[in-house]
């Protein structure tokens, strides 16, 4: 038998001063394994305050609000196109027994990765509570999309950041995984998110040129538009049933969220039967289009449109046009062609 807490774990992680049973339960006056483990708590922190917020209280607290346990950007990113009838199904037979399985616990990042798809790639550090291990934890939920842009194991340009030695909690700091007491409805409602020019001074930049072009395209662009090294992933056919596919490719629109600015757009397929086989009818599909604006995690200083001005201004190369719309998708997608 092997045992996941060592000697040196126990000496050397604050944590270990507590027994087993102050977070797992279970019965410690017991020395046979199955009477041990009557009422074990497998994962304690799927209730942080009843577990971790014992000596963390305030982290515990705002982190049950937080995008990372509610999954509520899941939720709200879909049911505008549900009547009310329909929200209540989403909620009952697609959010709670799917989309709401996917929130994160705190061990899932202190202590064990999380358990993707069937995948289970066990402790991080032998039971060790570990500050950080992006490329187990993070890695791992966000492995469709961010991570693999992010290293280049896509199959594009790594993003300059992590060239230069950066990883997840270099951008996104503790309040951002943890929350800051509000319940938001989704990401792009955090007001203190990482932002391109909180550490990028944009009056500081070198050449004369470089600085008239940012100021030029400032309200009506996106950073990501031009700076996006790569081709990222979109989602062909992820939401649409019967296995998931995707293709590379930049697309630039009108973004949905930020009226008169173009960026980056990623196709998020969810079709008109999505929901069909929990009885649910999407009454209001076209009220949501089916790309959304999104920051490629593939940043570069140099791309091909920093350098000619002609990719964007005379060939529009990456624009989304209207014979690549999705068939039978959302009418609202019109509005996003530039």
């Amino acid at each position: 038998m092997g045992y996941v807490v060592s000697k040196d774990a126990l000496e050397g992680d604050a944590h270990f001063y507590l027994d087993c049973t102050a977070c797992h339960k279970g019965d410690s006056s017991k020395a046979a394994k199955d009477g041990a483990h009557t009422g074990l708590v497998r994962r304690p922190s799927d209730d942080p305050v009843g577990s971790c917020g014992q000596c963390h209280e305030e982290t515990a607290k705002t982190y049950t609000l937080s995008l990372h346990y509610t999954a509520a950007g899941m939720k709200h990113g879909v049911s505008p196109r549900f009547d009310a009838p329909g929200e209540r199904i989403f909620e009952e037979k697609v959010f709670q027994q799917s989309c709401r399985s996917c929130h994160a616990s705190c061990g899932d990042c202190h202590v064990k990765s999380p358990v993707i798809s069937g995948v289970d790639s066990g402790l991080l550090d032998g039971h060790r509570f570990v500050k950080k291990a992006e490329d187990k934890t993070c890695a791992l939920c966000h492995g469709g999309r961010v991570w693999p842009e992010f290293t280049g194991d896509y199959g594009g340009t790594p993003d300059v950041h992590y060239r230069k030695g950066m990883t997840c909690s270099d951008c996104h700091e503790g309040k951002q995984f943890h929350g800051d007491g509000v319940a938001y409805e989704g990401r792009k409602q955090v007001a203190d998110k990482p932002s391109c020019a909180g550490c990028h001074d944009l009056s500081k930049l070198g050449k004369a040129s470089t600085k008239e072009t940012h100021a030029t395209h400032a309200d009506g662009v996106s950073c990501s538009a031009c700076h996006t090294a790569s081709a990222y992933r979109q989602c062909s056919s992820c939401h649409l049933g019967g296995g998931a596919s995707a293709s590379p490719a930049i697309v630039l629109g009108h973004s949905p969220r930020t009226p008169g600015q173009l960026t980056t757009l990623r196709l998020i397929p969810t079709g008109r039967a999505t929901f069909a086989p929990a009885g649910l009818e999407m009454k209001n599909y076209d009220s949501l289009p089916n790309y959304w604006d999104t920051v490629p995690h593939n940043i570069a200083k140099r791309t091909d449109r920093t350098r000619d001005c002609d990719t964007c201004h005379q060939e529009g190369l990456y624009y989304l046009e209207t014979e690549r719309l999705p068939a039978g998708g959302s009418t609202k997608n019109l509005e996003l062609v530039p």
